[in-house]
This record gives C-alpha cells, structure tokens and sequence, in this order.
C-alpha cells in the first residue's frame, strides 16, 4: 500500500474531527458564549452519558451486530439495585455505595450477556432481540420506579456530580468518559481480543475458520455494551441525584448515529474508540448550539434525525469511497506488474 493511499484512508477514518473542529470554528463565530470555557465544560459535561451509549452501540456494530437496548439498560440497571439496598433489603450489604456500583455494572453485563447469548448461540435476530429486551426492561422500570428515587448516596453519585475546582471546574464524569475510551483504545488496537474483535466483525465466517471462537466474540461484545450502559446510568443518576423511569430515553438512536459519525461501519469490522468519542462531542457540540440559539424543542428532534439520517449517509459515502481507493490502488499495481513483463 502506497503512502499516498495510507493517508487518504487515514483522513477518511478521521474525518469525524475535521466535522468537529469546522463545525466548531462555525459555532465560536456565529453562537453567542459557545467558544466560552464554561460552555466548553458544559458540552464535555452534558456529553458523557451519549459518549457511554455511542461507545456501547459502536463496539456492538464493530462485530457486525446492533443493540437497542442500551438506553433501557442505563435506567433498569441503577434502577433495580437502588431499590434493592433502599426498598427491599435495607441494612444489608446492598446498601453499601461501592457494592451497589459494582451490582450496577454486574447487572448490565448480565443484560448484555443475555442479549449476546440468544444473539449468538440461539441463533436470533439481534434486532428483534434487542428490541424485545428494551421493551421489557422500560416496562419493568416503569413498574418498578412508579416516579423517582431519591437521594442517592454520595458516593454512588460522585462520578456524576462531582467535580473538581482546581483543574477549571472540570466533572468528574469527564475524566471517567476520557478514562474509559483510552482503555477500550488500547482493548482495540493492542491486544489479541481487540484484534480478534475486529476480525469478526470483518468477516465471521473467515476468522472463524482461521480459529477464532466468533460466537464468543460476539458475545462479549453484548457484555461489554451492557456494562457501558450500566456505566451512563451511574453518570445519570448522579447528575440528578435520583433514579427516574424515564432515564435515557430516546438516546439509542442518537447513539447509533454518534458511533457512525465517528467511523464505526454498519457492516462491521470498522471503527476505533477516539473516533467514537469524536462523534459524541460532534452530539454533544449539536445540543449545545441549538440550544444556545434557543431553537424550539420539536425542531430540535428534526435536527438530531436529520442528523441520523446523515450519519448513515456518511457511513455509506466513506465504505463506497475506501472501496474505490483501494480498487484503485490494486488497478496501478496490475498495470505496474503488467508493465514489468
């Protein structure tokens, strides 16, 4: 491969942060305070929960599948352990702030077990799978959580509501955000499982001749994304200091187009964690500016489909792109070789 093609592919996978500084730059000259630091705080802020979710629904579209569950997940998964230490097992070990973290997390990687398991072992449709579950587990949440808990314990809040003074009032959840995508980074571009991830994404029925155990890929990749949305429920609760019913939703979408935006393919075996995160500030900066422009609630829903709608335009735009590079490249190689004989 030429270098020539090495940094056309390259600005191609990165064109997320071209989009977030142009779109930046149009925002500081034209939205009032929106190049501010306070605003700057407040976008990365008001960010992190959609960076979760887009970091779920990526890593499950990186194997070549999608989950629609994950916004249920970050209201059923607090949800059901806040009433368990506070309503049904008051005083018990389950009232401990840093066990119920940890059963928050255990309870979503269960969810996204569950999904991977009928996913990839039973054979269903991860689709309608997911739906089902995300229907089920809104309908549970209502029922459970009629209104709201609240408060929550200092410490199971903390990541969602603290924020520390000496580095520019910076929140707490900003650091866990950039904290998590510089691991799942490292997970996806220097270990075995990332690799083999990736792979199967690509290609299932390759990388499962070539002995990587692809169910087991896909699986994990469900896991992963439930503990993500477990993890965006915990920052949700602690920004609002309670547990609602109506936590997350309607961000799955958004999400699935966050993680498009930011080079993940619908049909698998592509995307990065940077890029992902790219595409949830690019949310996160589209917020903030209508908002800013005091742009009515019900357009702002048309604006952020239209925005889905884009995402999958760009998708599609960057596989037909990469594919004509490469053939391409291919062609010069054959004239090349052809030219040699």
């Amino acid at each position: 491969m030429s270098n020539d093609l090495k940094i056309k592919l390259t600005l191609l996978d990165n064109i997320i942060w071209i989009m977030l500084l142009f779109f930046f730059a149009v925002c500081a000259a034209f939205v009032p305070a929106f190049a501010s630091w306070n605003n700057i705080v407040n976008i990365l802020y008001h960010t992190t929960i959609m960076s979760m979710l887009v970091l779920a629904q990526g890593f499950v579209l990186m194997s070549g599948k999608f989950d629609l569950s994950i916004d249920a997940i970050l209201a059923f998964a607090p949800g059901l352990v806040i009433l368990a230490g506070t309503k049904w097992l008051p005083g018990t070990i389950l009232s401990n702030p840093f066990v119920a973290i940890a059963l928050t997390l255990a309870v979503g990687a269960l969810l996204g077990l569950f999904n991977g398991v009928c996913v990839s072992r039973l054979g269903m449709n991860a689709f309608m799978q997911t739906l089902s579950v995300s229907i089920i587990l809104r309908g549970l949440t209502l029922f459970l959580i009629p209104l709201a808990i609240f408060p929550l314990d200092p410490v199971y809040s903390f990541i969602g509501k603290a924020r520390f003074a000496a580095v520019g009032n910076m929140p707490a959840a900003v650091f866990v955000t950039f904290g998590v995508y510089l691991f799942f980074h490292i997970v996806l571009k220097h270990t075995v499982f990332g690799r083999n991830y990736l792979a199967t994404g690509g290609n299932e029925r390759a990388s499962y001749v070539a002995g990587i155990d692809t169910r087991r890929m896909i699986v994990m990749g469900f896991v992963i994304a439930g503990a993500l949305s477990a993890v965006a429920g915990l920052l949700t609760a602690g920004r609002q200091d309670s547990v609602s019913n109506t936590m997350g939703s309607g961000m799955t979408m958004l999400a699935f187009a966050g993680a498009l935006l930011g080079g993940t393919s619908m049909s698998g075996g592509k995307g990065s964690s940077f890029g992902m995160l790219g595409g949830a500030i690019l949310l996160g900066m589209f917020s903030n500016a209508l908002n800013l422009l005091g742009v009515q609630v019900t357009l702002v829903h048309a604006a952020q489909g239209t925005l889905i709608f884009l995402a999958i335009l760009i998708d599609r735009f960057r596989i037909q792109l990469r594919g004509a590079l490469l053939r391409k490249e291919q062609l010069k190689k054959l004239h090349h070789a052809g030219g040699a004989h």
